[in-house]
């Protein structure tokens, strides 16, 4: 896919939306002055773009989302694929893609483990990756890269720590997940703890080598960096900053924070939050709604996160999920053709919410007709 057609454009949103945007990184907070301290920015050749500088506010939210979390397993930085950026997973898609050329026109026969893929951790991320790799990857391959048998030669594994893959999800839903990846030839191995990823592969606690030139990390969030820095805002465990019920920073009223760089049990259930894009999607709808409170001088009111259940895109092969609330105290689980419409529904309301109705029907319209001229993998 072409990363650049699904970028927002901030500066032309603003523009549309009536809202100022500034470019830069968030380096810091002075709470007693109320400013926002921006790092300065670069191009490719070092030249500075924008200054360091500082913006006053009245209320702040923070947004920042979340970093892949590596629990401090060794070599994970330095051996493993992180999807955190679309830069990253352009990267990805290069290293894959080069890596089929490569086995293709090499003199000796494909060696074991070069066109092998570890997929750590069996949440949603990793679990439609797996498929959507079995996919991509055949898909490669069919475009004359005839050397390569990919039955034989290239080979997915998805790690787990947990008991089963998709350990958030009902366990119906897993279940039915497990046997679709095991009848794609997805090797899933559950119960098992990485203790190292290196060049050769993942080491698990057991002692065993997964042969594997291509370790995606997929296991965990947790906040960024810069959110311990922030003129001593409290911060939980997986460094991300604790709220209280109103979505409010526990030490200043004035900063808000949601969606995964915020620590937030539920009002209702007392459970934590899941980091999960309907609970970032509610924050904000509610975020929205105490800022005009604010402004009338009323009372804040908590945020009560509603779990609408899940879906599991695994490619071309199947949809699967869970919905809540159709009955009290259970779920209903579905699968399919009527999965798959409401998985890319989600997209297209997301859409809709950043750009308005009309301008996605056309865009839609728009790739309906461009993808029959393109291949589905961007193949440089």
């Amino acid at each position: 896919m072409d990363v650049a057609q699904h970028e927002v454009n901030y500066l032309v949103h603003a523009h549309w939306h009536n809202f100022r945007f500034r470019f830069g990184e968030m380096i810091g907070v002075n709470r007693k002055d109320r400013e926002i301290h921006l790092a300065a920015t670069f191009d490719d050749d070092g030249e500075e773009i924008t200054p360091k500088r500082s913006f006053t506010y009245d209320t702040l939210v923070i947004a920042v989302g979340s970093v892949s979390n590596d629990f401090g397993a060794p070599g994970v930085r330095q051996h493993a694929i992180m999807l955190e950026t679309p830069d990253q997973a352009a990267r990805f898609n290069r290293k894959i893609v080069n890596a089929r050329f490569r086995a293709h026109t090499q003199k000796q026969p494909v060696q074991p483990g070069q066109l092998h893929v570890t997929i750590i951790g069996a949440g949603a991320t990793g679990t439609e990756l797996s498929a959507e790799l079995h996919q991509t990857t055949r898909a490669v391959v069919a475009y004359g890269l005839d050397k390569i048998n990919p039955s034989k030669d290239i080979r997915i594994t998805l790690v787990e720590g947990a008991d089963r893959i998709l350990p958030a999800l009902p366990e119906s839903v897993s279940h039915s997940t497990a046997q679709l990846l095991k009848g794609l030839d997805v090797d899933i191995r559950t119960g098992a703890k990485v203790r190292e990823v290196s060049s050769e592969g993942v080491h698990l606690e057991s002692g065993e080598l997964i042969p594997s030139n291509f370790v995606v990390w997929a296991a965990g969030v947790k906040g960024p960096a810069v959110l311990s820095e922030l003129d001593g805002l409290q911060v939980s465990r997986s460094n991300q900053l604790v709220v209280l019920p109103t979505l409010q920073t526990t030490l200043d009223p004035d900063i808000f924070a949601i969606g995964d760089c915020a620590s937030c049990l539920n009002s209702a259930s007392g459970q934590p939050v899941p980091p999960r894009a309907q609970a970032a999607h509610q924050q904000a709808s509610h975020v929205f709604k105490q800022i005009s409170r604010r402004l009338g001088n009323k009372p804040l009111q908590p945020y009560i996160y509603k779990d609408f259940g899940s879906l599991v895109s695994l490619g071309k092969y199947a949809t699967v999920g869970s919905l809540m609330g159709f009955r009290k105290g259970n779920n209903l689980q579905i699968e399919g053709y009527f999965a798959l419409l409401m998985y890319l529904s989600l997209y297209k309301m997301h859409q809709v919410a950043l750009h308005g109705g009309g301008k996605v029907f056309l865009d839609t319209l728009g790739r309906l007709i461009s993808r029959r001229t393109l291949p589905q993998i961007k193949l440089h």
